[in-house]
């Protein structure tokens, strides 16, 4: 039994990992479930019973996309002592992550257009949004920041840092609308002080 789980679990993976290719290269629309499954190793038979349809699949891409991000902005967060650095440095982190190749098209431009943005946003919330408000509070607790309202400013900078990465995601060079995002950014948390 243990093995058969641990099998499902490594096809669940190979399917997501190769389904995240052909969703970065081709879009939603242009991605195939037959080829997915074929460069997956796996028939097309286990592709739909592990997930029902090529939404679903998207769902766990796109799942797994948000996650990877998350983990990212929190591992360069914590290696920061000063709460403020880790603020700035796990913004730098997901702007970073979101625009690189094999997953702004799947985080920025179709996570919303497929699934639609009450799905984006749980998925943001569990990943980014969350640990976002984690942060904030701990800041608010500890002096960092005055009387503001925690919901409130974790809302605002995670709709700043989102629409920083969709015009970043247009960009050739990044590096200098990153520069301006972090100072800007900088500025409204310096004010929030």
């Amino acid at each position: 039994m243990r093995r058969t789980k641990d099998e499902a679990n490594e096809t669940i993976r190979k399917l997501i990992d190769v389904a995240r290719r052909h969703f970065a290269d081709h879009g939603y629309e242009k991605a195939g479930l037959e080829q997915i499954a074929i460069d997956a190793d796996v028939t097309r038979g286990a592709l739909y019973h592990h997930f029902r349809n090529k939404k679903n699949l998207f769902h766990a891409v796109l799942a797994a996309v948000q996650q990877e991000v998350g983990e990212r902005v929190e591992e360069e967060a914590s290696r920061r002592d000063d709460l403020m650095e880790q603020l700035l440095q796990g913004s730098r982190a997901f702007l970073l992550a979101a625009v690189e190749p094999k997953n702004k098209r799947i985080l920025l431009v179709e996570g919303p257009a497929v699934l639609g943005w009450d799905v984006w946003r749980e998925l943001d919330e569990q990943n980014s949004l969350r640990h976002l408000k984690e942060q904030l509070q701990i800041m608010k607790e500890q002096g960092v920041l005055g009387d503001v309202s925690v919901d409130s400013l974790a809302h605002f900078v995670s709709g700043a840092l989102n629409e920083s990465a969709l015009w970043m995601a247009q960009l050739e060079d990044t590096s200098k609308a990153m520069e301006e995002t972090m100072s800007m950014l900088t500025l409204l948390l310096e004010r929030a002080r």
